[in-house]
């Protein structure tokens, strides 16, 4: 099963979606592995934006993303990147389809509601540096049976 990681942003925190989010992932058949919330530091978004740190729209995401906490998931499942990525929606909000997480919350391209990992090899990247291994967990819930045919899983 594939792990990914997802983060709730701060404008997702400050409209009070974190459960509704949460409860999204969980009624598709998502398993939480890990969440926590966390306070970001400038060096943290450095290295997990460092592909923008040059963009001119860089310290309006730092200050964006800095606002609040956020909470911080690692979501696994069967195909689990691109499950999230298809119910993340496209990052500009007002491009993303209805139905999706930004289609149905978000109207900005930067106040998203929501990151999700955009490769297998990122989510254990973004993954390691937003929770210790301890902090992830390996479990099944009663339904896992009923998600999956048996040569899914």
């Amino acid at each position: 099963m594939e792990q990914t990681l997802v983060l709730i942003k701060p404008s997702g925190i400050i409209r009070c979606l974190a459960g509704d989010i949460i409860s999204r992932f969980q009624h598709k058949g998502l398993i939480i592995a890990g969440l926590k919330m966390m306070q970001l530091d400038e060096s943290v978004l450095r290295e997990h934006y460092a592909h923008l740190v040059d963009r001119p729209f860089f310290p309006s995401l730092l200050d964006s993303m800095m606002r609040t906490p956020v909470i911080a998931m690692c979501i696994k499942g069967v195909d689990a990147v691109q499950v999230v990525r298809d119910m993340t929606g496209a990052t500009n909000g007002r491009k993303a389809a209805p139905g999706t997480i930004r289609g149905d919350y978000s109207m900005s391209g930067q106040e998203n509601i929501i990151h999700a990992s955009d490769s297998v090899e990122n989510g254990l990247i973004e993954i390691r540096r937003f929770f210790k291994p301890e902090e992830i967990f390996d479990y099944q819930d009663n339904t896992f049976r009923y998600l999956y045919a048996p040569d899914e899983k």
